[in-house]
């Protein structure tokens, strides 16, 4: 069989269009993309919103939060535990992550020591009166990071990690946690495939995914190990193709079968969005080099706090640092790619996917005034812009 060649180009779009930002992709809703991604990852920082609001506003549009949350949680179609780091997954999902609670349960331990007796504890209180959060099960220490955790913190994280408890919802940020006898379904919990068949069927999710993927890409994707993509790799379907530019990779044959065409998103993404969150797929993609300074002292931050890549024409042409004060949107710095600013013309398109941006965001956030503190587009220009432009 002749190896498919594709340009960074074509790529590019594959992974614009496997990603819900290249075409129509609202069909569904939020329960409907989270089954085209596979994972959307969790993060506690709340800026405009949640990062995993942020992932459904940028794909369907301003979905109402009280939406986003009931197809996320309450509704048994989907769970919280750890793919791409702490993320909600499909529900039908729940037995392909076997291999993974196999391998704690196997190391006896993840973050502690599980101290003795506390499981047992856990589980009678959840059996007689679950669902429950760490603080009602009495082990809360407020504001307590990780190494500082209490007994029943650590117990009641070590029974999710391995499979016994999920967690149902947050409230406050907080987790609320039950039984996997009761929130699972019985026919999915009874379901106990082998470790090669789990991730066989992760590397597929990831390739259909991404579209297009390098090694590095599927194995990221719910970080795995490239090993283990390896020894499955030929179970998955997916189509060995060669993209300039990159290493070898591999395509979703349905992807390759349908050219991508459509409308090009604009829209701010979540740090988190599963389009940039590997950093070297992103710059090797979009020629976009981006990295979360929230944990930055704010003197050496370059691009802001929540520094929120914008996508617009399928490409990464800037980054907005958003906040809110009452109902004004502010942008506190907006840093355009030198490219994007080059010339007059792009200066000008450049101004005007700002503008739509901020607006589609802005409205999102019941905001009804935008204010830029720091810009390099000419104040006059995205003045104009803002002025001009409304969200669609």
């Amino acid at each position: 069989m002749v190896e498919v060649e594709l340009s960074a180009d074509e790529a590019r779009r594959l992974q614009l269009r496997a990603q819900g930002f290249l075409g129509a992709r609202r069909k569904g809703g939020v329960p409907a993309l989270l089954q085209r991604l596979g994972a959307v990852q969790l993060d506690t920082i709340s800026v405009l919103a949640r990062s995993h609001e942020l992932v459904s506003y940028a794909r369907l549009g301003p979905v109402r939060r009280r939406a986003i949350e009931a197809a996320y949680w309450g509704n048994a179609e989907a769970f919280e535990y750890w793919a791409h780091a702490a993320s909600i997954l499909p529900m039908d999902d729940w037995p392909l992550f076997g291999f993974r609670r196999r391998a704690y349960l196997r190391r006896g331990w993840r973050w502690h020591k599980v101290p003795e007796g506390v499981c047992d504890e856990i589980r009678a209180r959840l059996k007689a009166d679950g669902p429950l959060t760490t603080r009602e099960l009495g082990g809360a220490k407020a504001g307590a990071d990780w190494w500082q955790w209490s007994d029943h913190k650590i117990g009641i994280e070590w029974l999710l990690d391995i499979g016994e408890v999920v967690c149902v919802e947050r409230v406050g940020w907080r987790r609320v946690y039950d039984l996997a006898e009761r929130a699972v379904p019985a026919e999915l919990l009874a379901q106990d495939p082998d470790d090669d068949a789990c991730l066989t069927a992760l590397v597929t999710r990831a390739g259909r995914a991404l579209g297009v993927a390098t090694r590095a890409d599927l194995a990221d994707y719910y970080r795995l190990r490239q090993d283990q993509v390896d020894s499955v790799i030929n179970g998955t379907g997916l189509v060995p193709v060669t993209v300039a530019g990159w290493s070898r990779a591999w395509a979703d044959p349905e992807a390759l079968a349908d050219p991508p065409r459509g409308r090009h998103a604009t829209t701010l993404l979540s740090p988190f969005d599963s389009l940039v969150w590997d950093r070297a797929r992103t710059s090797r993609v979009f020629g976009f080099d981006h990295r979360l300074e929230a944990y930055v002292p704010k003197a050496k931050r370059v691009h802001g706090y929540f520094a929120m890549p914008l996508l617009s024409g399928g490409r990464l042409i800037g980054r907005v640092d958003p906040a809110r004060e009452g109902r004004t949107l502010i942008a506190r710095q907006v840093s355009l790619e030198p490219w994007a600013t080059s010339t007059p013309s792009r200066t000008e398109t450049a101004a005007t996917a700002l503008a739509k941006a901020l607006w589609q965001a802005a409205t999102w956030v019941d905001c009804n005034n935008i204010h830029v503190d720091r810009t390099d587009l000419p104040p006059a220009l995205l003045d104009t812009a803002l002025k001009t432009t409304t969200p669609t």
